[in-house]
């Protein structure tokens, strides 16, 4: 049995995808995702995508690339996954390495990854030389079968919308995303001050749907919002909540995120996932209060190339 890495090519998009749902079930991806994904990366991001192959089956996939929108240069990332029934055979060792002589190409000067907090995963990144940083947590919730609370009502001065209400000019949001990204906890702290590049990425992405993605307006303005991204068919992912600063402290990320929610379960999607960051208290707080259960933990290493 002989193992290689090379390029993603159009036509393993449908294979990739079981390749990571079966590795990673928590996250919501599609073939279309994917593709756009490769095909609209900025190019200070020098994002490839590898595949394992293992006599002419996919085996694994890693994600490549530079952290262009953090302030600290040279911060590379390199996220392999191997279907769990192919393990063992070198795959992960190979995408990982190839994916290092790449980066280091390309002026990299760390590598950061997700692994799954299991003894086997754990042991696999230490042993490449990755050390262990702060962990985030895969939550899950039930949404066939869990009671949602009630939508509360908006209060004087402030307006419930969606996505959908600005097609004709997302600049708001856009500004909301940046703000609310900025004060995320990361190793790698992101700033968005691309527009097109958001435009391209983010509100024209394939599973980022409008309709379910909840806005709270108040006084005139974007004040918080929870982005919902979907497969089209039963899986939702929240992508992003949060209030921009002027705002905090009146419930208004529960609120969107409650609106978003019962959209999404109307529509009829049954399965809810999100993800945080482990010391992300008050967002974590929210998610409890929604009926979230923690299904997975994985912890950020990084590996210094020089």
């Amino acid at each position: 049995m002989t193992v290689i890495v090379r390029d993603f090519r159009p036509a393993d998009a449908g294979t990739w995808v079981q390749v990571r749902r079966a590795a990673l079930p928590y996250m919501v991806t599609t073939p279309e995702q994917v593709l756009r994904d490769l095909a609209d990366a900025h190019p200070d991001k020098h994002f490839r995508l590898l595949v394992a192959e293992e006599d002419g089956e996919l085996i694994g996939t890693a994600q490549v690339g530079i952290a262009y929108e953090t302030p600290e240069p040279g911060q590379g990332f390199c996220n392999p996954y191997t279907r769990p029934d192919r393990m063992g055979r070198g795959a992960g060792s190979l995408l990982v390495r190839t994916a290092e002589e790449y980066l280091a190409g390309v002026g990299a000067v760390a590598v950061h990854t997700w692994v799954l907090d299991a003894p086997a995963n754990r042991a696999f990144a230490e042993k490449r030389g990755y050390v262990a940083g702060r962990p985030a947590h895969f939550l899950h919730l039930d949404l066939a079968n869990r009671t949602l609370p009630p939508l509360g009502k908006a209060s004087t001065g402030v307006e419930l919308l969606t996505a959908a209400d600005f097609e004709d000019d997302p600049r708001p949001l856009f500004e909301a995303d940046a703000e609310t990204t900025a004060d995320e906890p990361s190793d790698t702290p992101s700033e968005l001050t691309d527009y097109e590049d958001w435009l391209r990425t983010t509100w024209h992405r394939p599973g980022f749907d409008h309709d379910l993605t909840s806005v709270v307006v108040a006084d005139g303005a974007v004040a918080a919002f929870s982005v919902a991204e979907t497969d089209g068919l039963t899986r939702y992912w929240s992508g992003m909540t949060g209030t921009r600063r002027a705002f905090r402290g009146r419930g208004l990320a529960k609120l969107a995120k409650n609106d978003s929610l019962h959209r999404a379960r109307a529509a009829g999607y049954t399965d809810a996932y999100t993800g945080n960051d482990a010391g992300n208290g008050p967002m974590l707080a929210i998610n409890t209060w929604f009926g979230y259960e923690i299904c997975a933990t994985e912890v950020r290493h990084v590996h210094r190339l020089t």
